[in-house]
């Protein structure tokens, strides 16, 4: 239950951020936001001015529109929803009415429909840049080992990235993921202390407290002299990590960067995936729909705040990439009959829109079943 609450939080800043951005975005372009709700209908509790300045509530799927004149509002009803998941925002001319009302979506320049549109995409990109930049103001967990010098490292540990075969630490039963804490009751924070320490205890039994999933075990290993690194080792490679915080103005900075360069990661993620499509690789356990993300968000979330925050910088990241994509019904795909309106001098014919991105929801709607079945799947 813990984690599935956790999940629907989640899930309902990055979306209700991303419906902000076209919210605010449509305001400020001078277009008329009918309706802004938090969750998705039916509504529970609605309120809003009327052309008279009074507040008006409303609830249920009542139409404030079809109210006595003076009871009607004049602008946005913002509403409260039975469903969290996140939130909507109904833009008024969205679907190719009222291109004769100045306050009308389809009534204004290319331009300013394409950035209310993108806005969304922008608003989660700008969410990762928030959370990673908070993230580092309290210490997110990343390597420790290229920080800057002013950083402040605190729970730092070395892991084990890998084991090579027939190693010392293999024959001694270390696996990937291993956390080395202690060798000899001294505490191990850096590969460089690893390093020396093991170097020092050539050919001789040596004790290493070692955390494996949520079991220590003190495990003996016999260091091994290797003439290539001019020293003993029980071949490993290993990353030191910890939690890395900065001043608050070098917090911001370097979330910004992180940012950049994880949304430049995942791009290069998706290119991988789509490429492994095309030629026919298996990328089943390289996808996961909302079952897996859930279950994901509950393991990261046992971690600690600090990981919660980095899990959803890189959902909200995923969000904006999949969102951008020219796939009907998609932003992107909204995005794309903008261009072809561009070129071809006049919009495309609104029911063949309609029709598309339709056919896209539902094409949609039909890979998140089948990615759901194969997460519950897996599950068992």
């Amino acid at each position: 239950m813990t984690t599935l609450i956790i999940f629907i939080l989640v899930l309902s800043v990055l979306v209700f951020v991303h419906e902000l951005g076209h919210f605010l975005t449509a305001r400020k372009m001078g277009v008329k936001a009918e309706e802004f709700g938090f969750g998705f209908p039916p509504r529970a509790l609605g309120f809003y001015k009327t052309k008279s300045g009074k507040w008006r509530f409303i609830t249920g799927k009542k139409d404030p529109n079809l109210l006595a004149e003076e009871d009607r509002p004049v602008d946005t009803v913002y509403s409260l929803n039975f469903l969290p998941l996140g939130g909507f925002v109904k833009i008024k001319g969205e679907n190719g009415e009222g291109k004769q009302e100045a306050d009308s979506f389809s009534a204004k320049p290319l331009w300013r429909r394409a950035l209310i549109l993108a806005a969304g995409v922008i608003m989660n990109i700008v969410l990762a840049a928030v959370l990673l930049s908070v993230g580092y103001m309290i210490g997110l967990p990343e390597s420790t080992e290229d920080v800057r010098p002013n950083a402040i490292v605190t729970e730092a540990k070395v892991i084990l990235m890998e084991v090579l075969p027939n190693s010392p630490a293999a024959k001694a039963g270390l696996e990937a993921g291993d956390v080395v804490l202690e060798i000899e009751g001294q505490k191990i924070s850096t590969h460089e202390e690893l390093q020396e320490i093991v170097a020092s205890y050539d050919g001789v039994s040596t004790k290493f407290l070692v955390l494996q999933g949520e079991d220590e075990n003190l495990i003996e290993i016999i260091p091994e002299y290797s003439e290539d690194n001019e020293r003993a080792v029980i071949g490993v490679a290993i990353f030191a990590s910890g939690l890395v915080r900065y001043p608050f103005f070098t917090a911001i900075w370097e979330g910004i960067k992180l940012t950049g360069w994880m949304f430049w990661m995942i791009i290069l993620a998706f290119y991988a995936l789509i490429r492994d499509l095309i030629i026919g690789v298996s990328v089943g356990g390289q996808v996961a729909g909302p079952v897996g993300i859930a279950t994901l968000t509950g393991q990261v979330a046992s971690l600690g705040f600090a990981y919660l925050l980095q899990f959803m910088a890189l959902l909200s990241l995923n969000l904006a990439l999949i969102n951008i994509l020219p796939f009907p019904a998609l932003d992107g795909g909204r995005l794309l009959f903008l261009l072809i309106e561009r070129f071809k001098g006049k919009p495309v014919s609104q029911t063949v829109e309609t029709w598309i991105h339709t056919i896209g929801f539902w094409l949609l709607i039909l890979l998140v079943v089948v990615i759901t079945y194969k997460d519950i799947m897996r599950l068992f």
